[in-house]
């Protein structure tokens, strides 16, 4: 089975390899397998494979690794699964109507 690949070179995670202990954290968290730890430091062996979830951000001990969670591919999966449809940001939370059709809100309530 191949491997789901988002947009080429579009996500925001960067690795810090000096800040990197080589504990392993980041390979245990991520749900697709961006990272490996090769010689006692992680590596990104799959960055565009990255949802931005930020698991792995959260998880390291050093703050090695930073990404913009909610910025990218996981948002957009996660709100068209909700059945958001908007032309607005990914990261806007939109409430139901009356007849649970997801609509705008009136002020912005995400990263944006």
């Amino acid at each position: 089975m191949k491997k789901l690949m988002y947009l080429k070179n579009v996500v925001t995670l960067k690795l810090d390899p000096d800040k990197c202990i080589g504990c392993g954290m980041c390979t245990d968290v991520c749900p697709h397998g961006v990272f490996a730890v090769k010689s006692r430091k992680a590596r990104v062996i799959c960055r565009d494979a990255c949802i931005e979830c930020g698991a792995c951000q959260t998880n390291c001990p050093t703050a090695a690794i930073s990404v913009e969670v909610g910025v990218g591919c996981a948002a957009a999966v996660i709100n068209s699964a909700l059945g958001i449809k908007s032309d607005s940001c990914c990261c806007i939370i939109e409430q139901p109507d009356a007849e649970n059709e997801p609509v705008a809100p009136s002020s912005k309530t995400g990263c944006c």
